[in-house]
């Protein structure tokens, strides 16, 4: 997910939101979320929660992908 280097106010965020379909939203939400999770499972006992998490961030990938390139998140993009 590229980062815009002008911090964006709030409610212009939520307009650009609007524009987006619904299942766009979601998947950008899930691609964040599986994100982080994949750059905290780090141990080998959480390797299958980490491969759960991959496979969760390659469907969200897929749908954001399919409507922006551009839109695609990595779990190095993701800062905690």
């Amino acid at each position: 997910m590229t980062l815009p280097k002008v911090p964006m106010p709030d409610h212009i965020a939520a307009l650009v939101g609007l524009a987006m379909p619904p299942e766009v939203m979601a998947a950008e939400d899930d691609a964040v979320e599986a994100a982080i999770t994949v750059s905290s499972c780090r141990t080998p006992y959480t390797r299958e929660a980490r491969e759960w998490a991959l496979a969760r961030l390659h469907r969200a990938n897929k749908v954001l992908g399919a409507y922006n390139p551009g839109l695609l998140v990595t779990p190095k993009a993701v800062a905690r």
